[in-house]
């Protein structure tokens, strides 16, 4: 926590500081920032990138077991992967419609992003902010419960969240995504930490470009919630040929929004996770 009250103030900080410089500045251009992340998601989280109207995105992310299984299980990719993929589509220049699949719960879930802010290269908007909502339902086969199979209402999950984000320089983007997500009825037999129907974090994640088409990512979400387990993860994102791959190492499995919040995210002594993220974006 203490972590995240330090990042938190820095963050603070900075926008306080870019506020006070405007006057001071020349105009350099009205136009937004670009690529303050090299994609519509980073590591686990969605960004501020946004899709211009009638361009898709299509992304397939994949976490595996830990790594201390060594050669035996290939650090971690025999063991228990999850897969999402899913489909995103510009409306206009800032509103955006997806749905995604994922394989732990098999849930599928559907989700509207709308681009409120951009940051402006003459400084007179410091940040980006973006707003982030969908709702899914869980498909698993419960059928073995019998009588007590979860109903349609039992598997419905909610999720909602901010991204602020602010380009500090041509190497440094920072993100915080206030988090909150819901279970209709959070039950043991969904891959959840906890019971509670409300589950809420702070995501902060962050890119140092290291080249012109490759950086150094981190991302951390603690849980404010009351069985709250925080998730850690770092990585390095590369452009090529029209893709953007994104490999890193987390402490979860999970990578849906909800799951994110309210799965199990073990911790860096558990053990770090093998992951990988395939993006796409396809023009209009």
């Amino acid at each position: 926590m203490k972590q995240l009250i330090v990042l938190f103030g820095f963050f603070v900080f900075s926008f306080l500081q870019a506020n006070a410089q405007l006057e001071r500045k020349p105009a350099v251009s009205d136009l937004p920032v670009e690529l303050i992340f090299h994609a519509p998601r980073h590591i686990n989280l969605a960004t501020v990138e946004s899709l211009e109207a009638g361009s898709f995105h299509l992304g397939i992310m994949h976490t595996f077991g830990t790594v201390d299984g060594g050669l035996e299980s290939l650090f971690g990719l025999d063991n228990g992967a999850n897969i999402q993929i899913f489909l995103e589509y510009g409306l206009s220049d800032d509103l955006s419609l997806g749905a995604s699949r994922s394989s732990r719960d098999k849930v599928y879930y559907a989700y509207g992003r709308y681009h409120l802010l951009r940051q402006k290269q003459d400084e007179s908007t410091p940040m980006s902010l973006s707003f982030m909502a969908g709702a899914g339902v869980i498909t698993a086969n419960y059928d073995f419960l019998g009588s007590d199979e979860p109903t349609f209402g039992d598997r419905l999950v909610y999720a909602a969240q901010l991204m602020l984000a602010r380009k500090f320089s041509e190497r440094v983007s920072v993100q915080l995504t206030p988090m909150l997500a819901k279970f209709s009825n959070p039950l043991p037999i969904f891959n959840i930490s906890g019971m509670e129907d409300i589950y809420a974090g702070i995501g902060i994640s962050g890119k140092v470009e290291l080249g012109a088409r490759t950086s150094l990512t981190l991302q951390m979400i603690p849980g404010l919630h009351k069985s709250a387990t925080t998730n850690y993860g770092i990585g390095v994102d590369l452009e090529a040929g029209g893709h953007v791959f994104q490999m890193y190492l987390v402490t979860s499995q999970m990578l849906n929004e909800p799951y994110l919040l309210a799965g199990y995210n073990g911790s860096p002594i558990d053990g770090f996770r093998v992951g990988f993220n395939v993006n796409r974006v396809f023009g209009n």
